[in-house]
């Protein structure tokens, strides 16, 4: 019985050194969290990101359609671009202060936050073909 339990445990943990290394997931962002993170805007006047790499913030809310139908863009996302972009999600019914500062009135709408330069905020459900382009060329910079 111990040689078949050995045996089990030295086999799941070949498996585990030869599957690959699972991307980040699409990460909850409480107001608090933000501010300590992306921007402090309580003590801050200026846009001054706090972050190394570049992100990407999903307002949302749970009942919205085009919203549910834009997470699994955002989870895909989250997944190609692990290593150079951060993928948040923001409950605009749960954090309705964080709404309130970026004035989001309707949903869904995604913050791109480059590392240098000012947030760019879009409005509405965008084919997951121009979110690329918008990340490729707006945060990382590639044309």
């Amino acid at each position: 019985m111990r040689r078949t339990i050995n045996a089990v445990f030295a086999v799941l943990f070949f498996v585990s050194l030869t599957l690959p290394v699972m991307a980040e997931d699409v990460v909850y962002i409480t107001t608090e969290q933000f501010q300590e993170r992306i921007f402090d805007y309580k003590n801050e006047k200026d846009w001054l990101f706090k972050g190394n790499k570049p992100c990407v913030i999903d307002f949302y809310t749970t009942w919205c359609g085009p919203c549910k139908r834009l997470a699994p863009i955002m989870e895909e996302m989250s997944q190609k671009y692990c290593d150079q972009v951060v993928f948040y999600k923001a409950d605009t019914e749960r954090e309705r202060e964080l709404a309130y500062v970026f004035g989001i009135n309707s949903i869904p709408q995604v913050l791109y936050i480059p590392t240098e330069g000012k947030p760019l905020l879009l409005k509405g459900l965008y084919p997951k073909e121009e979110i690329v382009r918008i990340i490729d060329e707006f945060l990382l910079n590639k044309k």
